[in-house]
């Protein structure tokens, strides 16, 4: 195929611009195109009309374009249009052009000057254009008018930044030469995207309208003004020509009789006008696919094996066949089942790293969750030591009791236990609601929406009438406790042995004088019969053991400067407490902290100063509700153990494994009895639709890639233009410098060949385009209009 494959680089981009389009975002590639950029009424319209050679654009005042039209210009022999979205309908009166231009505008945009991000795709085949794509943008506005929002200046802008930004898109920036060329609103939002100059390509419209006395010479000479691929002048059709039906045909004579009267333009009308530019910009799009090529290959081949597994399944994919759907309704079933599992049990397959799912958040709530409600249901110190009293009292009647009664225990205990309840059943529902929400995680099954509600409402009710069952047992359990208090346990104190600890924890002794150390931290230990600290948490070295007896506790006025709270010791019969000191002072960081261990000192018999009328003044009394409040806490905490160790068992028991083995084993069985098989198989339309267009754009890839696979990219490149001093871009007040003048190779006689290789170069001489004049006055270059370059001989 050779380097003929680089003639049919614009109809592939054209291809596969119609196939993207036509299948939305199944393929994100950024096709090498040309967007023209410029404000309203600087001739845009007019020079894709020259281009074609026909009157087929909406014209009016203000916002004409008001969605992109994306023009696909093909040489062929014979002349009509196509639009993607009135597929096999050939248009040969331009006059419908222009009308379904305009309706179709209207359809999406409202028929008051409303614009859209939505494109309209039109190909024009005709033997008087070169192979282009191009895409005609609305005008750059600043006022709204009709239904416009107050932002419509933005809505434009942002909508010509989503192509200009691409760096697979040139840039045709659209001036007339009647308005300040520093001033354009084109060449400035080209400068913000492309602020080398590397994809910018300058139009100077309206000559022919400039005052008498004045020219743009020194601006098509790339001299003022400058841009690194510089500038083409043309000179459009005016209004009155356009009323009057002017030929197009007549108005590029007079276009061209313009340039060779003129004395300004004379000497550059071979490089000025508008076949000038379309030869130009067909040159540099060609180009640029070339130069883009590599990258745009890698694109199509990753697209093309993401759609590869895909593609395979579909293909030769019978919707209608009953084997074919009893065999996708086991699968999917096996791959739930398998899904499912994965969930539960975990699997280095698509970690989420977001939030907690499936098992790992049943996991949670056992090991979390649950004993945080557990801890949430302590009841009030005060409360609690009440009902104690109560339970003594009433089980002695009439009587003064002389030992404490166990009833009272156990009394207590199972009101205790009871409540037990609450958070085992909550525990269950929170177990519940993960299952059905991982249930529902691992249906991927939108393709088949009749099968994704029949099975989750099939699994769902499973685990419904498994709920029933594990709460029952969870019952069951509290009940089993309840049923028989053992004292007997070995992790129970018992009466006999009342030395537990009731808390540890750091306090500071403040109390000690400067001549002995001062404050000094030590860690305490607090049991019902003593208080105890030690030099560190190892409780290795034993500082001091204070009984408990005749103690009580007061507060203490925090000090001015430090910022611990203090409450201290002292003996009821005044006697000392810590060796010389008749009280105790101890330090904590917060009021808080000094608040729970007076509670436990509370439970350790040691009481306020002020007795709360809440207790008894009775001091036996008091010892034995200490006895069963100390014996309650150590009989609760076996039961919470116990309770906390077999709750995750018994609902993975009966909830969670019960589940996997009813989805491995009988669900696809409820399915078939469910009703008809072939039924729940039936895909749905969306599904219908992805696979058409997986195939479509698999097809379109695999195309793209055979013909690009041929084409040759050992071609002459035509070389960058050299960089320009372009900072006067950007506003009014930007300093203009000249650039330096850029050079052109010479022009060759029709007898002169060109120099061997290795030979030193032609002397140059000033070219008036610049950047231009490297393109299309070189030896290499083609020369006829969408031809490739020659191959370098190997």
């Amino acid at each position: 195929m050779g380097n003929r494959g680089m003639e049919e680089l614009i109809p592939l981009v054209n291809k596969l611009q119609d196939a993207f389009s036509s299948i939305g975002q199944a393929c994100n590639l950024d096709l090498p195109q040309i967007a023209v950029v410029g404000g309203q009424s600087a001739g845009k319209s007019s020079v894709l009309e020259n281009f074609v050679g026909r009157d087929f654009l909406p014209r009016g005042s203000g916002i004409v374009t008001r969605r992109p039209l994306v023009l696909q210009l093909i040489s062929a022999t014979a002349e009509w249009a196509e639009f993607l979205h009135c597929k096999g309908k050939k248009f040969t009166d331009f006059d419908e052009v222009r009308q379904e231009i305009e309706g179709e505008t209207d359809r999406v945009t409202g028929a008051n000057k409303g614009i859209s991000p939505i494109p309209i795709n039109l190909r024009v085949y005709s033997p008087h254009v070169l192979n282009l794509t191009l895409i005609d943008l609305p005008g750059i506005t600043k006022v709204p008018v009709g239904d416009q929002p107050v932002d419509i200046e933005q809505q434009i802008r942002d909508m010509i930044l989503q192509f200009i930004t691409k760096e697979s898109c040139l840039i045709l920036a659209v001036t007339p030469a009647n308005t300040d060329l520093a001033n354009s609103d084109a060449l400035k939002l080209a400068k913000d995207v492309d602020p080398q100059g590397l994809r910018t390509i300058g139009v100077i419209t309206k000559l022919d309208l400039m005052d008498e006395g004045t020219d743009a010479r020194d601006i098509l000479e790339n001299k003022l003004l400058p841009l690194r691929r510089g500038y083409i002048g043309v000179v459009n059709r005016s209004q009155k020509d356009i009323d009057g039906r002017k030929d197009i045909k007549a108005a590029l004579d007079a276009e061209r009789k313009f340039f060779l009267s003129h004395a300004s333009y004379r000497h550059m009308a071979e490089k000025m006008g508008t076949p000038r530019l379309q030869r130009v910009l067909n040159e540099q799009l060609t180009n640029h696919i070339r130069d883009t090529l590599p990258a745009f290959r890698s694109k199509l081949q990753s697209q093309l094996l993401a759609l590869d597994k895909e593609a395979e399944e579909y293909r030769g994919y019978r919707p209608d066949d009953p084997s074919r759907k009893t065999k996708q309704l086991l699968q999917m079933v096996q791959q739930f089942s398998v899904d499912f599992e994965k969930r539960i049990e975990g699997s280095g397959d698509q970690v989420d790293t977001v939030e907690l799912s499936g098992g790992a958040k049943i996991n949670r709530i056992f090991h979390e969750r649950f004993p945080f409600e557990l801890v949430k249901m302590e009841c009030d110190e005060k409360e609690m030591r009440r009902e104690i009293s109560y339970a003594i009292k009433n089980i002695h009647g009439i009587r003064t009791g002389l030992f404490t009664p166990d009833m009272a225990f156990e009394a207590i205990v199972k009101k205790q236990v009871i409540k037990l309840k609450g958070p085992c059943v909550k525990c269950v529902d929170m177990v519940i609601q993960e299952l059905i929400n991982t249930v529902r995680q691992g249906l991927e099954l939108e393709c088949f929406p009749m099968l994704r509600e029949e099975t989750e409402r099939i699994v769902t009710s499973h685990i419904r009438d498994r709920e029933s069952r594990a709460k029952d047992q969870v019952l069951l359990l509290i009940d089993i406790q309840l049923s028989y208090i053992n004292t007997n346990h070995e992790d129970f104190i018992g009466f006999a042995n009342q030395s537990s600890v009731i808390r540890k924890g750091w306090l500071t002794i403040n109390n000690i004088s400067i001549m002995k150390g001062g404050a000094k931290e030590y860690w305490f230990v607090l049991t019902a019969e003593s208080l105890s600290w030690f030099k560190d948490d190892e409780e290795k070295e034993k500082k001091y053991m204070l009984p408990l007896d005749n103690l009580k506790v007061r507060d203490v006025e925090k000090s001015f400067m430090s910022s611990k709270h203090i409450f201290c010791i002292f003996n009821t019969e005044s006697r000392n407490v810590y060796k010389d000191n008749r009280t105790l002072e101890l330090a904590c960081d917060s009021q808080d902290d000094v608040d729970s261990w007076k509670s436990s000192l509370l439970r350790a018999g040691v009481y306020p100063e002020k007795v709360m009328a809440n207790f008894s003044m009775d001091p036996q009394l008091e010892r034995k509700v200490e006895t069963i409040r100390n014996l309650v806490d150590s009989y609760m905490a076996i039961v919470n153990k116990c309770i906390r160790d077999l709750m995750p068992k018994t609902i993975m028991h009966l909830m969670i494994n019960n589940v996997k083995d009813f989805i491995n084993a009988e669900l696809l069985a409820q399915l078939y009895s469910a009703g008809d098989q072939n039924a729940l198989m039936d895909e749905s339309q969306e599904q219908a639709q992805r696979r058409d267009e997986v195939l479509r754009t698999h097809q379109a890839l695999t195309e793209a890639l055979a013909i690009i696979g041929d084409i040759s990219t050992s071609t002459i490149t035509v070389p960058m233009p050299p960089p320009v001093d372009n900072s006067w871009v950007g506003g009014p007040g930007s300093r203009r410098s000249p650039p330096s003048s850029p050079t052109a190779p010479r022009r060759m006689s029709s007898g002169q060949r060109p120099a061997p290789r290795g030979a030193p170069p032609p002397p140059n001489r000033p070219g008036p385009l610049g950047p231009f004049n490297n393109i299309a006055d070189s030896p290499q270059a083609p020369s006829r209009p969408n031809r490739a370059p020659p191959s370098i001989p190997r």
